[in-house]
């Protein structure tokens, strides 16, 4: 494996306004970039920015196709490729190849801000703290995505090549060690105003955000009481998103909208009996003109994904409560509690940060283990649609899989790419499907 160095490069071209020329020898170098105050506030933002708005739209398409949530319409042979999924999902996939390189990019930015951060932020501890929290959680966010993906994943990039791979449950410990790590920071020295206003801005919301990624993927590891304990520090009516503009637009806006290359069901993937007429999560994030391709139903996106500048969320508070329910009752906790985090999901109409109201009736079925977990998968399935989580949603409840059935999910994990194999002797033997 062999992912890119030049960071300055992508950091530098990310940014709204800013060019850089690579044959340019007054440019500044990787070495002068990592060694100064505003190289590591430039490198931050270029790594956020760069997970916005290239590895998210990755994270948000491929995998949302795999567990139908849309459909490839193109005729792109890498999308239909994904469309059909299945053993016939071949190796060489751009789609697959890009989701594992972007991931990895934003991983080597991270560690770079990691590595040289301590040393030249030594003598701003709030900043310093702010700079390698942020750091921590985006490195985190990959490994959670390349873990969504992928059966074994890198733990560190190297700049030679001939990384090692270890397996799901090795890379969210290790993600979940970033986030502890960052929470640490961030509550030991606070970030000031300087590093939200030079780093982060006012939309991404950095404690929470910490916090909220926590929850998640303790909860994806199987660590209950400690998914439960971050979802318990998350304030709920905090607002956490990427923003976009003209220069830096909404990729899934230019994907679905402008290229036209996919488009949604209209039963979000999930089957008739996870679907509640009325939910008002539906009119949210479907639209017409309706449309019928190969003889399927299929609906005009909206939600957050409408508009060249519509901002997405980090995370929604109502996956956070989704979480609180799923640890209790996983952890034979208490579940009438479960259903009073489930209620608040069903049933709201107003508060949402991010305005999106279900307006269910409150739950009425059997106060079971069995019977809550298909609730709150359910809710997740409509809450959290092209959020990036149905696919590790789909195997963490068990829902019917390949190669028995193709029609939830049409594939497990992805193949390693070949670009990867080739430069890699490490790389693990591809999953059957």
């Amino acid at each position: 494996m062999k992912p890119t160095r030049l960071i300055i490069f992508f950091a530098f071209l990310l940014l709204a306004g800013c060019k850089l020329d690579i044959t340019n020898p007054n440019g500044p170098t990787d070495a002068q970039v990592l060694s100064t105050r505003d190289g590591m506030i430039t490198l931050s933002i270029g790594m956020r920015q760069f997970y916005s708005t290239s590895a998210l739209e990755s994270l948000l398409l491929a995998p949302g196709t795999t567990t139908r949530e849309i459909k490839g319409i193109t005729t792109f042979t890498n999308i239909l490729e994904l469309e059909a999924g299945g053993t016939g999902l071949p190796t060489f996939n751009g789609n697959v190849l890009g989701l594992w390189l972007r991931m990895l990019r934003v991983m080597g930015m991270a560690e770079d801000l990691i590595a040289n951060a301590p040393t030249v932020l030594a003598n701003e501890p709030a900043l310093r703290s702010g700079i390698i929290a942020h750091a921590n959680l985006f490195k985190a966010m990959a490994l959670g995505g390349l873990a969504t993906a992928f059966e074994q994943v890198p733990l560190q990039t190297n700049k030679t090549g001939s990384v090692t791979f270890s397996d799901r449950k090795a890379a969210l410990t290790e993600a979940i060690r970033l986030l502890d790590e960052a929470a640490s920071l961030v509550a030991t020295n606070p970030p000031t105003a300087t590093f939200t206003t030079q780093v982060t801005g006012a939309d991404f919301d950095l404690v929470n955000t910490i916090q909220a990624y926590r929850a998640r993927y303790n909860l994806a590891a199987g660590n209950y009481p400690a998914a439960l304990a971050a979802a318990n520090a998350v304030n709920l009516t905090a607002r956490s998103q990427f923003v976009y503009n003209t220069q830096s637009p909404n990729p899934i806006y230019q994907q679905v909208q402008i290229s036209a290359n996919y488009a949604p069901r209209a039963t979000l993937g999930l089957p008739a009996t996870l679907l509640e007429a009325g939910d008002g999560r539906l009119a949210f994030y479907l639209s017409t003109p309706d449309k019928t391709v190969n003889g399927e139903a299929l609906k005009t996106l909206k939600g957050f994904f409408d508009a060249i500048d519509r901002p997405i969320p980090v995370y929604m508070p109502d996956e956070v409560r989704l979480i609180r329910a799923e640890a209790l009752v996983r952890s034979n906790g208490d579940l009438t509690a479960a259903v009073a985090d489930i209620n608040a999901v069903r049933t709201q109409r107003t508060g949402d940060p991010f305005g999106v109201y279900p307006g269910l009736a409150a739950y009425a079925g059997p106060v079971t283990a069995e019977a809550l977990l298909t609730e709150i998968y359910k809710q997740r399935g409509t809450e959290l649609f092209l959020t990036g989580l149905r696919l590790e949603d789909s195997r963490r409840f068990g829902r019917p899989a390949p190669p028995t059935t193709l029609t939830e999910r049409n594939r497990n994990f992805y193949p390693y790419p070949d670009q990867e194999r080739l430069t890699n002797p490490n790389t693990p033997a591809d999953p059957a499907i």
